[in-house]
């Protein structure tokens, strides 16, 4: 496994924690014409630090952003498995999902209206625990406004485990499903 998605660090701490189980998405600058895509079935969540992302998130007064590393190395401690994906073109559908993720309603909002199109892609993922933290050296090439970036082979004595049950899984599924 060597190819990781680019999300915020608080986003990627909440799906570790279990506490979302979506990614709302419409695309980077470098995503293309084509626009924003889940293209891979399985990938690691590299987040990405900025400190704006805190004001642009629903969360608790005082929570702060994972430190960044200060030895020129990244790290990925989550992997994700797309269970499915769906293209929302009804911004009401959208407005539904709040109670299952961070976003501030603006947020997506700005996103949902981006461009002449629209809608924002969701993925409905299992995330998996890394048993240990993925370190590997930053590179130029894994920064941008792109959303997917090749990175080193994830170890192989690196293992991964569900973050969420079975039962606790399906049952935020079918209620997402439900609001669609």
């Amino acid at each position: 496994m060597n190819i990781a998605f680019k999300e915020w660090a608080l986003v990627c701490e909440a799906l570790g924690r279990g506490e979302q189980s979506i990614i709302l998405r419409k695309g980077g600058i470098a995503e293309g014409r084509a626009g924003f895509r889940f293209l891979h079935p399985e990938f690691l969540l590299l987040p990405t630090l900025f400190h704006e992302q805190a004001a642009k998130l629903r969360i608790s007064a005082g929570t702060t952003l994972p430190a960044p590393r200060t030895d020129g190395q990244l790290e990925v401690r989550f992997a994700a498995r797309v269970e499915w994906t769906r293209d929302i073109a009804d911004w009401s559908k959208v407005q539904a999902l709040a109670p299952f993720h961070l976003w501030q309603d603006f947020e997506i909002e700005k996103r949902f209206v981006q461009d002449a199109k629209q809608m924002v892609s969701l993925a409905f993922i299992r995330v998996q625990r890394l048993s240990e933290p993925f370190v590997f050296p930053d590179a130029p090439r894994y920064g941008g406004c792109r959303s997917w970036v090749e990175i080193p082979e994830l170890p192989r004595h690196i293992t991964r485990c569900e973050v969420l049950d079975e039962t606790t899984n399906r049952a935020r599924e079918s209620a997402i499903r439900g609001l669609l």
